[in-house]
């Protein structure tokens, strides 16, 4: 990973509280810790909502790859519903 030094910028918190750091983050997310009283450390961050956390373990990302795979080498056909349904049901 490189690492980009920038000279300190001296910004101003407005009246709402709030700094600008620049367009470039704008619509980001960031965790910003205070490290102790008037020192923050602020990192972009991606945040995984709880509800998707599943999607980004290794057995998603397996399962995915085989699913893939196994639509690699089988062509989508124009089964009726009615019979991919008996079919997957057991009834045929």
């Amino acid at each position: 990973m490189t690492t980009i030094a920038h000279p300190p910028s001296v910004k101003v918190i407005g009246a709402n509280g709030q700094i600008s750091l620049g367009k470039q983050y704008a619509g980001r997310q960031v965790l910003v810790e205070e490290q102790e009283p008037g020192v923050w450390l602020i990192r972009t961050a991606t945040v995984i909502p709880d509800n998707e956390r599943w999607l980004h373990l290794p057995k998603a990302a397996t399962d995915l790859e085989n699913a893939l795979s196994w639509a690699r080498t089988h062509a989508p056909t124009d089964t009726p519903i009615d019979t991919l349904l008996e079919k997957l049901n057991g009834q045929d």
